[in-house]
C-alpha cells in the first residue's frame, strides 16, 4: 500500500498488497504497474471516464477542458464537441452559492455539482477541483471516494491553507511541504482502496507566488513521487516558465490553467501544447461569459420591456433540444411511452 511507511502501524488487516516499485524505479517512489501509462496506449477509448482520461493522457495531443459551472454550460460544451470538461471550484461556488472563491463552498456542494455534470454523458471525463481536500487526511480520503462515486474522472488537490482563495488572487498562504504531501498520499491511498479504480490524482501547488518557482517545482516532484499522476503549478507567468516547468517535471504530465486577466498568459491550447503542457483548463470561460450574456439580457429587458432581442430566435423547443430533449423523447418512445410525443 503506497504511503504506509508514513503512517506506522496504521495499515488495516484487510489492506491490499503493497505496491512495489520495479528495479527501474527509485526506492520509496509510488509505482502501480496497473496504472502505468503504457497500459493505456492501445485500443479504443473506454466508456469509463477515468480510463478514458488516462488514455487521453497517455496518447498524443493536449487535453483541452473548458470550465463549466452548471448543466447549461456542460450541455453547450458537449454540443460544441469538447471531449473533456473541467468543474472549476470558483465556477461551482459562484453558480451554486452566488459567492466568491474563498473556501465558502463545501465538499457536498462540489460533489452535488459533479453528480449532475457527470450524469449528462458519463463517458466524457470530468476533471474536478477539490480545493484543499476539505480537511485532514481522512477528509481528503472521503473527498476522493465521493468524487469517484459521483463519476468524476480525476481531481486536483492543492497546498493552500484551508481558508483558501482563488489561485489568481493575491495574498495566498500555503501549508508545509509535509502537509501537502500528506494530502496527496491520502488521496492515493483512498483511490487505491477502491477496487480497480484508475481515478486520476492531480497535485496542485500555489506556492510559486508565495515561495518561488523552485519551491513549487520541488513540491510537485515530491507529489509525483507520492503518487500524483499529473502536476499543476498555478500561476505560471510566461511561456518560458511553462516550458521549463514541463522539462523539470518530465515525464509527469503538466496541467496549465488559463484565466483571462489572471496570472497565466492567455495561451491558446495550441500554444500550450507546443510548450509541452498535456492538459489545459479554461476555468472561468463559462461563468464569465454567462455574466456578460445575462447582464446584457437583463439590461435589454429593463430598457425595452421584452426579451425578444436577447432570445435571438431561440424558442422553448430549441432551448430544450440543447438540454437533451430529443434523447429523452427517443428513450420514452423506445420504452413504449407516448407522454413526450411532440
Amino acid at each position: 500500500m503506497p504511503g504506509v511507511e508514513y503512517f506506522p502501524g496504521s495499515a488495516p488487516a484487510t489492506a491490499p498488497a503493497p505496491v512495489v516499485a520495479p528495479a527501474a524505479e527509485k526506492p520509496g517512489v509510488y509505482y502501480n504497474a496497473r496504472l502505468d501509462p503504457k497500459n493505456y496506449l492501445e485500443g479504443p477509448l473506454s466508456p469509463i471516464a477515468s480510463t478514458r482520461l488516462r488514455q487521453m493522457l497517455a496518447r498524443p495531443g493536449i487535453v483541452t477542458a473548458p470550465g463549466i459551472c452548471d448543466g447549461i454550460s456542460a450541455r453547450v460544451a458537449l454540443e460544441t464537441g469538447f471531449e473533456c470538461l473541467y468543474q472549476s471550484g470558483a465556477a461551482t461556488t459562484a453558480s451554486r452559492l452566488g459567492q466568491p472563491d474563498l473556501a465558502i463552498a463545501t465538499m457536498n456542494d462540489f460533489v452535488g455539482a459533479a453528480q449532475m455534470v457527470c450524469s449528462i454523458n458519463p463517458s466524457v471525463p470530468v476533471i474536478a477541483d477539490a480545493d484543499t481536500g476539505f480537511g485532514g487526511p481522512i477528509n481528503v480520503a472521503r473527498t476522493v471516494k465521493q468524487y469517484i462515486s459521483a463519476g468524476v474522472a480525476g481531481l486536483h488537490i492543492e497546498d493552500q491553507v484551508q481558508t483558501k482563495r482563488c489561485g489568481h488572487l493575491m495574498g495566498k498562504q500555503v501549508v508545509s511541504r509535509e502537509e501537502f504531501l500528506t494530502r496527496i498520499r491520502a488521496a492515493v491511498l483512498a483511490r487505491d482502496s477502491v477496487p480497480n479504480s484508475d481515478f486520476v490524482i492531480i497535485g496542485r501547488t500555489d506556492s510559486a507566488q508565495v515561495l518561488g518557482m523552485e519551491e513549487a517545482l520541488t513540491r510537485l516532484r515530491l507529489a509525483a513521487d507520492a503518487g500524483a499522476d499529473v502536476c499543476f503549478i498555478e500561476g505560471v507567468k510566461n511561456a518560458q516558465l511553462l516550458k521549463d516547468t514541463v522539462a523539470a517535471l518530465a515525464p509527469k504530465p503538466v496541467l496549465v490553467n488559463v484565466i483571462s486577466g489572471g496570472l497565466t498568459p492567455t495561451f491558446t491550447y495550441q500554444e500550450a501544447e507546443q510548450l509541452g503542457a498535456k492538459i489545459i483548463i479554461f476555468s472561468l470561460v463559462s461563468c464569465v461569459a454567462m455574466v456578460h450574456a445575462v447582464r446584457d439580457a437583463m439590461r435589454s429587458l429593463k430598457k425595452t420591456g421584452t426579451d425578444f432581442s436577447s432570445a435571438k430566435g431561440m424558442d422553448p423547443k430549441s432551448f430544450f433540444e440543447v438540454m437533451g430533449l430529443n434523447e429523452v423523447v427517443e428513450l420514452d418512445a423506445k420504452a413504449g411511452g407516448s407522454a413526450f410525443t411532440i
